[in-house]
Parts: structure tokens; C-alpha cells; sequence
């Protein structure tokens, strides 16, 4: 009999590990327990919850299919609600253009990731912006030398 560790049996059902954990706790789910207190799930387990998803808790039953669980919350606070305005295909990539207000943000993304979220002119979007630096820049000076600094 093969035992699958709470992530690896968390990922095979689709669903998160503190879900599982949860399920675990409720007694939804039948563990062993190594020497050092883990608990480890059989693999016949895994299936017979595959196989009866009507069991468990309702609020989060395993993915009925293969692809990964829909994401309904994220941690990225930098999200802007926009409508999709273009969509340019070349190759590998595409360029999305997302119009937020009056302002439109470009993304480059993989052509793939365009076909699978199905983007569309007019459809509505989110941009997610995750990132560590903001950098500014500017035409340099007529005259070729530094601005002046201003007084303080």
C-alpha cells in the first residue's frame, strides 16, 4: 500500500493543502500518522475520495477534471478591472491591451495563455500587478548637462 504526503495527496485531489488538512482534522479524511506525528493518506483513499467527491464538506470538493481548482482570491493588492481594447497575436506571444479608465495597460503574455482564458475585444479583465521596482524616465536635458536640483 502506497502513502502520500498531505501536500501530494492536497494537489492530487485539487484542492489546497489547508483544505486537506481541514478535512483531515473533521474526520473526512482517513490518515495514518508516521513516528514523528505527520499524517500520511493512502493512495486507495485518494481514489475512493475521487470517486465519491459527494462526501466531503461541501464548500470545497476536489475538481471534477484534471485542471488545476479556479482561483477565487488573491494576495496581489494591485488589481485593476479594465475591459480588453486589443488582442495581437505573433507567434509564441501576444500583446492584450486592457483599458483601466483612461488609461490602457499593455501586458506581453504567451499566446497560449490567451487561447486558454479566451480574451476577447470588449471582454471584461483584470490586470494583476505584482512587482518590486517602479522605474521613471525622461528625455535628458536640451543642453547635455544634469537639470539643476531644486532648492529645498
Amino acid at each position: 500500500m502506497s502513502f502520500l504526503t498531505v501536500r501530494k495527496a492536497a494537489d492530487r485531489l485539487g484542492v489546497g493543502y489547508s483544505t486537506l488538512k481541514q478535512w483531515i482534522y473533521q474526520g473526512a479524511v482517513r490518515t495514518t500518522r508516521t513516528r514523528g506525528g505527520h499524517h500520511r493518506v493512502p493512495a486507495a483513499e485518494i481514489e475512493r475520495l475521487l470517486a465519491d467527491s459527494t462526501r466531503l464538506p461541501d464548500r470545497a470538493r476536489p475538481a471534477a477534471s484534471s485542471q488545476p481548482p479556479t482561483i477565487v482570491a488573491l494576495s496581489t493588492r494591485n488589481q485593476l478591472r479594465g475591459i480588453v481594447e486589443e488582442v495581437r497575436s505573433d507567434g509564441l506571444l501576444a500583446q492584450v491591451k486592457l483599458r483601466v479608465g483612461d488609461n490602457v495597460i499593455t501586458a506581453v503574455i504567451t499566446r497560449d495563455a490567451v487561447a486558454a482564458l479566451g480574451l476577447k475585444r470588449g471582454q471584461p479583465a483584470v490586470a494583476l500587478i505584482k512587482s518590486t521596482e517602479v522605474m521613471i524616465a525622461c528625455e535628458p536635458p536640451p543642453s547635455g548637462r544634469a537639470a539643476k536640483r531644486p532648492r529645498r
